[in-house]
């Protein structure tokens, strides 16, 4: 750690962002017929012809790639060579996109319809749409949303009709094929089908890595995937998942295209179209199989208003400028490009990196809507109230005045925020407040979570008499889960400085050392919860001092770090901010000390885990509801199996884990502070 901080990094303020214009604008003053069968004419990549579905398929089962895997497969398994052919064939027959310009056009219209019921506004920054036009034309493109809601691809495709733009092949789960009628509609709108995992199925994953490299090396449409793997059902970034940039990058890495354009792409919806569905999911109410009679349930979803829709596209990000200096090529000559090979460490280490940066670049251009600070308020506030035992909420003008505080503070920070400011703030949050009538109360001047609305029932089920003291808890959970994910939106923002705000409490020291080790115990056990790039730890803590110090919140010497009087309030919000993850974190390490038996496998984890916590919270020995969340429990599991401290027996029955007491112990200390940052447990990690 240098005794010295020097704050290189670039002022989040300095950050200029592009304005937005509103879509749906046009679509409510014309013909959405006529939109729909409007002239469609999108350049391609250097001006290629469009490629017929079946044309491409051919290509695919002809490329020297994919014969040289079926003649391995051939001799490893003792087949003949056409009946491995043919089952490749199949493979990209159930895989392969057929997109058809009818169904984009049915679905222009239809979306059109269905948009303008839903959201107040779809607002898209023009000019990262000219960007990525002139990208499209110059290098093959890559485009990577973020992941919140089922909307999304719908949305991407949407928007690129709109403006003219080349229409995406999308990869998507199989589980949209279910789906009858919509996964052919959705194949017929260029998504094309992945098998969650294929694990060591040697012709899958070459069927696929060549049927996606064939797309994109020729440049026959952008190429689209989500980096998160799946929807994130907690509206915070999950972390990245690798085989499909892997993928993208290698024609690159081989030198068959001089670059690749990756643009990252953030979408935020200011609310979430399956927000109870998600928190129920996580209190392990099972999520409802995809279905188009569950689309046709939704409708009722259709009567509500879920406020408007940011877009943002980001900077293309050159894979070649990325690779400058990090990656050296010359390692792919040496043997002939059709035989696969897998990543050395340092590709890895190079695609892992690049993942990181393009997430947080989708973070950074999150658009924050008011209610998203008016929740992480609340939420503090409910925390408080029940420690306290008082349940009035807060008042109205309370709310106001702190809402206010942390705009101009998240604003300090960078934070992407859309806060109508010629608009008095009272009006600002009432208007949040309205919009999300359905997770707060307001009344005689109080505002407090809707608690009592947990027990209501969602969209198209019946409603029932709420009993039991743990159903009342699970039906509260789903408010207050509900409500957690709009905080989630802000972390990003407030992550570091959180952590260092948390390090200060946790050492109990004001040596600048001491406060480091602490920072970096808690930045590393959270690395599988929040977005942390992989060996920024010293970056991050001088980031977070950079901005306490600017904010008035910290002074920091070379040998001290020390809280200011006007620090305490700023202290205190961040701090509050962690907290429920540091608790939920401590319960599941005293669960695994407690409860273990030598039996305990990753499937009977998540079940065993909320019996244990659903007990604590109703005998009033955990402060934290959110602490029921499974995501936050398996963001733990996967921590403790990085540490060591608990590992997964090999040969015994599917994934039991074996448990390394000691060490779990001594991480729920360090976690409860009530150790300063043992050293012993620094070294160890």
């Amino acid at each position: 750690m240098a005794s010295k901080a020097v704050y290189s990094h670039r002022d989040p303020m300095l950050k200029k962002r592009d304005d937005f214009e509103d879509i749906l604008e046009e679509r409510r003053n014309s013909s959405d017929l006529r939109y729909a069968l409007r002239c469609y004419t999108p350049v391609l990549y250097k001006g290629v012809s469009p490629c017929k579905a079946d044309t491409l398929k051919n290509m695919v089962l002809q490329s020297d790639q994919l014969h040289y895997v079926i003649n391995q497969v051939s001799k490893e398994t003792g087949r003949a060579v056409d009946d491995v052919q043919e089952e490749a064939s199949c493979i990209l027959e159930e895989m392969a996109q057929r997109l058809q310009l009818s169904t984009v056009r049915f679905f222009a219209f239809t979306l059109s319809k269905v948009f303008k019921t839903l959201f107040r506004s779809i607002c898209v920054n023009e000019e990262g749409i000219q960007r990525l036009q002139q990208a499209i034309q110059e290098h093959p493109v890559v485009l990577l949303p973020s992941h919140r809601s089922y909307m999304d691809f719908l949305l991407m495709s949407y928007i690129l009709y709109t403006y003219d733009l080349a229409l995406p092949v999308i990869a998507a789960g199989m589980d949209f094929m279910g789906m009858k009628f919509v996964g052919e509609m959705l194949r017929m709108s260029g998504a094309f089908f992945i098998r969650r995992s294929f694990g060591g199925d040697k012709l899958y994953w070459a069927v696929f890595s060549e049927y996606v490299k064939t797309m994109l090396k020729n440049g026959f449409a952008p190429v689209e995937f989500f980096l998160e793997g799946t929807r994130s059902r907690t509206s915070k970034s999950l972390t990245p998942k690798l085989g499909l940039l892997n993928i993208v990058m290698d024609p690159f890495f081989k030198g068959e295209v001089f670059d690749v354009s990756l643009v990252p792409v953030s979408i935020s919806y200011e609310r979430i179209l399956e927000e109870a569905l998600y928190a129920r999911e996580m209190l392990g109410v099972p999520k409802p199989k995809e279905s188009t009679s569950g689309l046709f349930k939704a409708r009722k979803v259709l009567s509500e208003d879920y406020g408007s829709i940011h877009v943002y596209f980001g900077q293309p990000v050159s894979v070649r400028s990325l690779a400058e200096g990090r990656v050296n090529r010359c390692q792919f000559n040496l043997i002939p490009r059709h035989i696969p090979k897998r990543p050395s460490e340092e590709i890895h280490s190079f695609v892992n990196d690049s993942a990181y940066r393009l997430v947080r670049a989708q973070e950074e251009n999150m658009v924050l809507k008011p209610w998203v600070l008016l929740a992480s308020l609340l939420l503090q506030n409910h925390h408080q109230n029940q420690a306290s035992g008082q349940k009035r909420g807060m008042a109205l003008d309370e709310l106001t005045e702190q809402a206010v505080w942390l705009r101009d503070l998240s604003r300090q920070y960078g934070a992407f925020l859309h806060w109508p400011d010629h608009t008095p703030p009272s009006e600002v949050v009432s208007s949040s407040l309205s919009l999300h009538r359905g997770l707060v109360k307001v009344s005689e001047g109080r505002v407090q979570l809707a608690l009592e609305q947990g027990g209501q029932a969602g969209p198209g089920e019946p409603h029932s008499a709420v009993t039991t003291p743990e159903e009342e808890l699970l039906s509260r959970a789903v408010i207050v889960l509900s409500c957690a994910s709009y905080r989630n939106q802000t972390l990003h923002v407030f992550l570091r400085p959180a952590l260092l705000a948390s390090a200060i409490h946790a050492a109990a020291s004001t040596k600048k050392q001491e406060v480091f080790n602490s920072f970096s115990f808690l930045r590393n056990m959270f690395s599988n919860e929040f977005i942390l790039c992989p060996g920024a730890t010293v970056q991050d803590f001088e980031e977070a001092c950079y901005l306490l110090v600017k904010t008035g919140a910290l002074q920091v010497t070379q040998q001290e770090v020390v809280v200011t009087d006007r620090g305490h309030r700023t202290m205190v919000f961040l701090t509050s901010m962690l907290d429920p993850f540091l608790q939920g974190y401590q319960v599941v390490c005293r669960f695994l000390c407690e409860e273990t038996t030598e039996e305990l496998t990753e499937k009977q984890f998540i079940p065993a885990v909320r019996k244990f916590i659903i007990t604590h919270l109703l005998a009033g020995r955990l402060r934290y509801t959110e602490v029921l969340s499974s995501d936050l429990q398996k963001n733990t599991l996967a921590a403790l199996l990085r540490l060591g401290a608990v590992r997964k027996i090999k040969g015994a029955a599917q994934g039991t884990l074996k448990v390394n007491k000691v060490m779990v112990n001594s991480l729920e200390d360090t976690l409860g502070g009530k150790l300063p940052t043992q050293k012993a447990v620094v070294a160890r990690l």
